[in-house]
């Protein structure tokens, strides 16, 4: 698409030899908002917070430009070029490697530039227009009531009175609460204080199973309103409402829309490692707003963070059950993947599943690579027929895991896929390799806050099987050790 100024505005154009792309504008002419005109409330609705392509939007390119030459709508290119460097306005990539170029029939540029780092969502090219909402607010709906009657653990209570302030006064606070802690739980009074004042507020993770999870949790708590959850393929992804829950990706198509971000898993991949998901959630809440960070395992440089009071954080070191976390045993077992060509286990690693089996106690077996898994699986089935493996790229994975849920499977064997999210109440884990360099101190520590997260099986075993100990071994023991210790000096733990 062209466009040339007519009037102090863009106006399209249709010829080649006309105009320019709109990243050809520097700064994109932007209009004031005229009164009394009659503005399209289904528009309103579709791009208020939000920054769309042309083809997300399912209404004519005359209504749009309509609402734009009346101070409406707002227009930005979709790539922008400041001394020779590519800059995507919508994820906000800025990577030379993470660009290309083709021959585009709608601008007519042989080099019509296009971002590649967010090109699932839609491809945003140089001549690409990004479309948002510069008109009237939606009168916000009546506060909303939490309809909960649960209660919250001495830890819980101190987190959610911080979540409450945060909310209130529009700060940062990271959350640093271990697995199974009840994080979900510890936000509803905030959520509650930000639905009071008529705040907008984003629950996003990495993960579209924990959207999926939470969306009924939450709408159960929150039943009078209406609660969108966003992720690829969703039918929410155009529903106006006060509390969103969403994937990290899915912020690329957020611009300044929430007075309350939240993000869940802020270690977890791919969120921690990629600068343009961080960026999306900058870009998505407003200037003055309230930005709350969860996770079980900080990394480096916010531990340090914490401990130099540089970063706003509160700590909840135990479980709401009041049971300390289970921790890891270290048993060696000579090299394993010797005895693996040879189609067999390690002799320790067979006992601790046989141990499993004949005591009815469900386990988690973690393998450092898929390439392992099948062979894995075939010896395991040695003790029972049942078991199976899953990993990332399996067709049947959330069967697999729905049957192991169902205490169908007495034993799953899996990658890092499974160190998050599946909760089974009568369960062991074991980690096979844990020398493995794909087991971080992070995903320990995830690992082993699968066991024992029940109030009625609040205890269970964790092994890391090795052929030597690694110091992310030795940290994620320490971790845990660690905040047992600081559960029973704060008196969180129960007595005896």
């Amino acid at each position: 698409m062209r466009f040339d100024i007519s009037k102090g505005f863009l106006t399209p154009v249709f010829s080649y030899s006309e105009g320019l792309p709109i990243s050809g504008y520097h700064p994109v002419p932007v209009k004031t908002t005229i009164p009394n005109f009659p503005y399209s409330p289904d528009l309103q609705k579709h791009l208020i917070g939000k920054l769309l392509l042309l083809t997300e939007l399912p209404f004519s390119i005359d209504a749009l430009l309509s609402h734009y030459e009346h101070g409406y709508v707002k227009l930005d290119a979709g790539i922008v070029k400041k001394q020779q460097q590519l800059t995507c306005n919508r994820c906000g990539n800025s990577h030379p490697s993470l660009f290309s170029s083709f021959s585009c029939s709608q601008c007519g540029e042989q080099e019509c530039y296009y971002c590649r780092n967010c090109i699932m969502m839609g491809r945003v090219s140089a001549c690409t227009p990004l479309f948002s909402w510069s008109g009237p607010s939606i009168s916000e709906p009546s506060p909303a009531t939490l309809n909960w009657v649960g209660q919250l653990s001495k830890g819980q209570t101190i987190a959610s009175e911080r979540v409450v302030t945060a909310v209130k006064y529009n700060k940062e606070l990271l959350v640093w609460a271990v697995c199974g802690a009840g994080k979900t739980e510890v936000l509803f009074k905030g959520i509650e204080e930000a639905l009071a004042n008529h705040k907008r507020i984003c629950i996003a993770t990495p993960r579209t199973d924990v959207v999926l999870e939470l969306a009924p949790r939450l709408q159960k708590v929150f039943p009078s309103i209406t609660i969108s959850a966003i992720y690829g393929g969703s039918e929410d992804r155009h529903t106006f409402s006060p509390l969103t829950l969403s994937t990290t990706h899915q912020l690329y198509r957020f611009k300044q829309t929430f007075d309350c971000i939240i993000v869940d898993e802020v270690d977890a991949f791919p969120y921690s490692a990629d600068a343009t998901l961080q960026f999306a959630v900058l870009k998505s809440r407003k200037e003055k707003s309230s930005l709350i960070y969860l996770t079980a395992t900080p990394n480096k440089k916010w531990k340090q963070e914490v401990q130099q009071n540089k970063r706003e954080a509160v700590r909840i070191p135990a479980r709401y059950h009041g049971h300390p976390l289970p921790v890891p045993e270290f048993v060696w077992t000579g090299n394993w993947q010797k005895q693996l060509e040879k189609g067999r286990l390690p002799k320790k690693v067979m006992e601790w599943l046989g141990a499993r089996i004949t005591s009815a106690r469900q386990a988690f077996l973690f393998v450092p690579s898929i390439s392992v898994i099948n062979q894995v699986v075939e010896i395991c089935r040695q003790l029972d027929g049942k078991i199976e493996g899953v990993h990332a790229e399996d067709p049947e994975r959330r069967e697999k895991i729905n049957k192991f849920r169902s205490e169908k499977m007495p034993v799953i064997v899996t990658t890092t896929i499974l160190e998050r999210g599946v909760t089974i109440p009568n369960s062991d884990v074991a980690v096979l390799g844990s020398e493995d360099g794909i087991f971080t101190e992070s995903a320990l520590v995830q690992i082993a806050g699968r066991v024992g997260r029940s109030a009625t099986y609040p205890n269970g075993n964790v092994t890391y099987f090795h052929f030597g100990k690694t110091q992310a071994m030795v940290e994620a023991k320490r971790h845990i050790v660690k905040m047992n210790e600081e559960a029973e000096k704060e008196g969180y733990l129960l007595k005896g």
